[in-house]
């Protein structure tokens, strides 16, 4: 059956993982009809948004760590 409990066990940041990679190729799909620019374009907006959300998370925790 469904054990909530073995949700608790698995970091939150990896629930972006997959996130991440669906938008990247949704993305990617709707400015090219080819596979091959699709998943080129995916990657480097994969390493777009995952850079900018590690900028976003170290500035949060740089203000953390002030207070």
């Amino acid at each position: 059956m469904f054990d909530p409990a073995l949700f608790a066990a698995i970091p939150s940041i990896w629930y972006a993982l997959p996130l991440i990679v669906a938008v990247s190729l949704v993305y990617a799909a709707t400015r090219h009809e080819l596979l091959e620019p699709i998943v080129h374009h995916a990657v480097r907006t994969g390493a777009w948004i995952a850079g900018f959300m590690a900028v976003v998370f170290a500035v949060l925790f740089l203000i953390d760590r002030q207070l």
